[in-house]
């Protein structure tokens, strides 16, 4: 098993020792079986619940059906599946077997998958019934495509997963892998364009869950999780899968999409500890008419998010109405979970906290040199739990790993405190006349106002061709958008910020263009 350990009692970073001969799936599953959980509930989803001891069998029997099919270690799966326990019974399964499943976006069209199953050239599929339209015009386009199955009790011409597991054994010998392997692959969102196929290693799983995980989350035996961002996103795959089975937790998986009403049930009916979420879900919620009251979630201890920088107001409204913090921080696909945190009991909303222990984070300028604090630099973060590359795609690779440092794409200032504070994406910085100004810190001014529900500021070019920010927004639901409404967001940006900062236009629009994850696509707004 993986071992924290610190070469001087905690004066230098952690570091988690992992064994040379190391199955990531094969310790996630049987840490929990060796420490007597056999009986406890692993996982709950819309159909049922699940111990550890039948989250070990489905494992077995997953990895015992893909190598009945035929598939060699290093093969890749690709799963496109909703957020039932099919999800880690194929995803783990697949990683004990030695092969490399892709947990891809279910939210992505036709193209989106053809694209992917091209270029990952995975053997097999594995898909939810209620997904399969979007695949049954192109599986049959890819040769090295062999085998497609079903979860869900129609397989459309293919086998459903459900009859292949009970024909298989519930006993398998884990693959001889190392921590150095390839373990699985995730797609990157799409924030700033074509998805890249992020590859990780057996040893990154568990490197999430030992420094951030336990430490920063403070993820207990005794909790019950319930992450509204999916298992196919970097983020809810720590918040829902490694995190848990780490420490022994139970976890609550929702198909539907995450919508107020769908994440309010669940936060009613099985009154988790810990709860995971975005900003553009926490805005959401707040403006729900069925918000939430503090008598109704008494179990609450833990909030985080990620995706994108959490706005101060939504932060305060969220403590303020049920007595718990939101640890807000930011992870990528490329370091797969959170690098940069707050912590329970020193939040400092509209900042994304401090290092994560075992992570190096600096903050480099134009000239490539680091900045000093209080300047605008692209973040860069070193970490054990760094992707290794792109797939298939050299010069992006090139650009984004950096040796020991991964370049995040991130612009950053650095209080003297060490606290890090948003900036926006590299490239969503605008420079009005000759200065740069933060999109992300317009944003938080507008969303101060009481008619906005979301907002996003992008460059726009003036009559001049100069630069100027715009906000496209989105209002509360009965507030009717006017020009008067717009002069006035325009004077609510002002009184707060720089003046040059306000939004020279305001757009609004019934929704912004997100990523699955909830990432707002301003390259698309650009």
């Amino acid at each position: 098993m993986p071992e924290l350990s610190s070469a001087d009692h905690g004066t230098s970073p952690p570091q988690v020792s992992i064994p040379r001969q190391y199955n990531a799936a094969y310790d996630l599953v049987q840490r929990n079986l060796q420490a007597g959980r056999a009986k406890k509930i692993a996982f709950i989803d819309d159909a049922g619940s699940y111990s550890y001891g039948e989250l070990g069998e489905r494992v077995n029997r997953f990895g015992n059906v893909l190598t009945g099919m035929g598939l060699e270690a290093e093969s890749r799966v690709m799963l496109c599946l909703l957020d039932t326990i099919d999800f880690p019974t194929a995803f783990l399964g697949s990683i004990q077997a030695g092969i490399v499943p892709i947990a891809a976006n279910t939210l992505l069209t036709t193209a989106d998958y053809d694209f992917m199953l091209g270029d990952s050239k995975a053997k097999a599929l594995v898909v939810s019934e209620a997904l399969w339209p979007q695949f049954a015009a192109i599986v049959g386009k890819h040769p090295t495509l062999k085998q497609v199955i079903v979860s869900g009790s129609a397989g459309n011409g293919h086998p459903c997963l459900g009859d292949l597991m009970k024909a298989a054994s519930p006993k398998f010998e884990p693959a001889p892998t190392t921590c150095d392997d390839i373990c699985f692959w995730l797609y990157s969102s799409g924030s700033t364009g074509t998805p890249k196929g992020t590859v990780h290693l057996h040893s990154h799983l568990i490197q999430t869950a030992e420094l951030y995980g336990k430490p920063i989350l403070g993820i207990r035996e005794d909790d019950l999780v319930f992450s509204a961002a999916k298992l196919f996103f970097a983020y809810g795959l720590g918040n829902g899968l490694t995190f848990p089975l780490s420490v022994g937790a139970t976890a609550i998986l929702m198909a539907e999409r995450p919508t107020p009403q769908a994440v309010f049930q669940r936060l009613r009916q099985h009154q988790p500890t810990i709860f995971y979420g975005v900003p553009t879900l926490y805005g959401a919620l707040l403006a729900s008419p069925d918000m939430l009251k503090r008598a109704e979630v008494k179990s609450l201890r833990v909030c985080t998010s990620a995706g994108e920088a959490l706005p101060a107001d939504i932060g305060r409204r969220w403590t303020e109405l049920l007595g718990v913090e939101i640890l807000d921080g930011i992870g990528s696909t490329e370091m797969l979970h959170i690098f940069l945190s707050n912590r329970a009991g020193e939040v400092r909303y509209g900042t994304t906290g401090k290092a994560v222990p075992g992570y190096g984070i600096r903050l480099i300028g134009e000239d490539g040199q680091p900045v000093a604090p209080g300047e605008i630099g692209e973040l860069q973060i070193s970490g054990p739990s760094a992707a290794v590359m792109y797939w298939n795609q050299r010069e992006k690779s090139r650009h984004t790993f950096l040796g020991e440092w991964t370049r995040s794409g991130d612009k950053y200032i650095e209080s003297e405190d060490g606290y890090f504070q948003y900036c926006g994406r590299s490239d969503d910085m605008l420079k009005v006349g000759g200065i740069y100004v933060s999109p992300f810190e317009v944003e938080g001014a507008l969303m101060t106002h009481e008619s906005i529900l979301e907002a996003a500021v992008v460059s726009h070019a003036d009559a001049d061709q100069l630069i100027k920010p715009k906000a496209y927004v989105v209002l509360k639901s009965g507030i009717k958008a006017s020009d008067a409404l717009a002069e006035e967001l325009k004077k609510h940006v002002k009184d707060q910020l720089a003046p040059y900062k306000y939004p020279r236009w305001v757009e609004f629009v019934s929704e912004l263009p997100k990523t699955a994850t909830g990432k707002i696509q301003r390259f698309k707004l650009r």
